[in-house]
């Protein structure tokens, strides 16, 4: 029997439960001792459209979906037309026997398993909906994984629904396991729980960099609804008032901008989610944050454009935007977290940053780190690190002690301002999307500008010390290196430990969770590389563009993939055959 580093993909049409089902999977596989790598693949249609869940399950840390899949859960013969071809030789395919399985979808190397999926969920569980659940009955019967844990799942997803709903779906999934046992012999992989592992939890990208941001101290959130970035909001407006965090869902994204920089001028620390295509209507407010030195936080998840383009799909193109958006210059930080571990630490680093130097700071993620789930320790994401640095912000002992008017915006060699919360009396000032003086007062004298200006760009040396300077995975002095930026470090360090499994010391990685300022160490990381390959989810090559830009260096090759689908290691490995 074949153990270890399984893939079950469960597909069907939306509506059909597919994402909760294969998440209620994975949390059954890490009570099992197992690690999990899961990721949801949807339209963007409440109804209808071929949806599917894919999920990775092994003994070590997974960091990457990736190719081919070993049972395929096939909930309408939609599922079957178009993953069947994604079946290991060995791998099964269960399908709804109502629909017969045609000659042309036939493979003599993988074992099909006809079910009467609607009818028997009807009949034991009561709800067609049920068949879900008896589908991944069958895959953990063919697997040989313990049903206890599934079971656990169960009971606790529909304790509130009572003692009659659990004991339907227990009595579904047990009839799944038992339809398994007729079709255990012919296939030939297993996945048995670790007993005394270690206690983990699941996660996906939204929850973590959510969970990041409010331990920093993020008690804002206004934003409208857009997909991939809009569950942030969501997971404040279901978990943020037990802590005093308020969310708002307002009436466009202007809006959206324009509350976060008001409060954050009254003193919080505010948050705006969106995608590409809603920033597009904030570069104006972003501008009005630079010009007003309001530090607050901008989160992008990534999805394919222009315009609506493919809502609910992935991609790494917004990174030149966020780098120029409004108009003129100012400082900020890009930020782009490629791990939960990252997401998690950024999530609160950005608001340091961003009182710090008093200006606006982007988070770019994307569909795919969003979206997917995976497994970590429980201590993965360390609560202990984070730190709450407010900057030069004055205190009312501090403002008591002023002899003279106060300046908002004093001309400082910093080029950073004593910084004053509205309300007390020696603090009184306005805010001005104008040009302004030291007071601030509209002022358009040339000389002004000079040293408003000047003032306001001076912040960027010193903030080029705290971005996170690019990092390295693999052997030193590897005869590859693959650089990457945000969510595909996942796929690329599991292409890099494949080339080393074929090859010692064939290829490391250098990745950038940190791309403005420009890491000032990037050049010398860069020159320690033998042959650069790009990787990233975009046309252009956005990276290759930046690193040709700041440091004069040019890439041997590059992958690139803008289809709206998230890297797998496979197809990294296959780009490098091309590149």
């Amino acid at each position: 029997m074949i153990e270890n580093d399984i893939t079950i993909r469960i597909g069907g049409e939306a509506g059909m439960g597919l994402e909760s089902s294969g998440a209620g999977f994975a949390k059954a596989l890490v009570r099992g001792g197992l690690h999990v790598f899961g990721v949801p693949d949807f339209y963007s249609r409440i109804r209808g459209g071929h949806n599917f869940f894919t999920l990775r399950a092994a003994c070590d840390p997974l960091f990457s979906i990736a190719d081919p899949v070993h049972i395929l859960l096939a909930l309408d013969m939609e599922s079957v037309r178009r993953h069947i071809a994604d079946l290991v030789p060995g791998g099964a395919v269960v399908y709804d026997s109502k629909d017969p399985l045609s000659e042309a979808l036939r493979r003599e190397d993988v074992l099909a398993i006809p079910v009467a999926l609607s009818q028997l969920a009807r009949e034991i569980g009561g709800l067609e909906l049920m068949r879900n659940t008896l589908a991944l009955g069958i895959a953990a019967g063919l697997l040989e994984f313990d049903l206890s844990y599934v079971e656990s799942i169960i009971r606790d997803n529909f304790a509130k629904k009572g003692e009659d709903v659990i004991t339907s779906n227990l009595n579904v999934i047990h009839k799944g396991a038992e339809i398994a046992e007729a079709y255990k012999a012919d296939f030939p992989f297993r996945l048995h729980a670790v007993p005394n592992a270690p206690q983990r939890i699941l996660l996906n990208g939204t929850q973590a960099f959510s969970m990041g941001a409010l331990a920093g101290g993020c008690r804002f959130v206004s934003g409208y609804p857009m997909t991939p970035g809009s569950p942030v909001l969501v997971w404040f407006a279901q978990n943020g008032a037990k802590y005093g965090a308020v969310a708002k869902h307002v009436e466009d994204e202007i809006s959206a901008i324009n509350m976060a920089i008001g409060a954050a001028i009254m003193g919080a620390r505010a948050l705006v989610p969106t995608s590409g295509g809603g920033y597009a209507l904030m570069v104006e407010g972003t501008g009005f944050a630079g010009i007003s030195e309001t530090p607050v936080v901008i989160y992008n998840a990534q999805r394919p454009g222009p315009a609506t383009g493919l809502p609910t799909r992935t991609e790494q193109a917004d990174l030149l935007f966020m780098l120029h958006a409004s108009q003129d210059e100012f400082p900020r930080m890009v930020l782009a977290p490629g791990t939960l571990e990252e997401a998690f630490h950024l999530g609160w680093y950005a608001f340091n940053v961003a009182e710090r130097y008093q200006t606006p700071v982007m988070v770019l993620s994307d569909q795919f780190l969003a979206d997917a789930f995976r497994s970590l320790e429980a201590s993965g994401l360390d609560f202990d690190a984070v730190e709450i640095d407010r900057g030069a912000l004055l205190t009312d002992a501090d403002l008591d002690a002023l002899t003279e008017r106060y300046k908002r915006y004093q001309i400082t060699e910093s080029g950073i301002s004593p910084r004053a919360l509205p309300g007390h009396p020696n603090a009184i000032w306005v805010t001005e999307s104008n040009e302004h003086d030291e007071y601030p007062r509209i002022e358009e004298d040339a000389q002004n500008r000079i040293a408003q200006q000047s003032k306001r760009m001076r912040k960027a040396r010193p903030m080029a010390q705290d971005v996170p300077p690019p990092t390295w995975y693999g052997p030193e002095g590897a005869a590859l290196t693959l650089v990457c930026w945000g969510s595909t470090y996942g796929p690329a360090r599991e292409a890099v430990d494949r080339l080393n499994a074929q090859e010692a010391g064939a290829a490391n990685l250098l990745h950038f969770s940190g791309l403005e300022p420009f890491p000032p160490t990037a050049e010398a990381e860069l020159r320690k590389a033998h042959k650069t390959i790009v990787v990233e989810g975009n046309y252009t090559g956005q990276l290759e563009i930046l690193i040709r830009a700041r440091t004069g260096l040019s890439v041997d090759g590059h992958v690139r993939r803008f289809d709206g689908r998230p890297f797998r290691p496979e197809f990294i490995l296959a780009g490098l055959q091309e590149a």
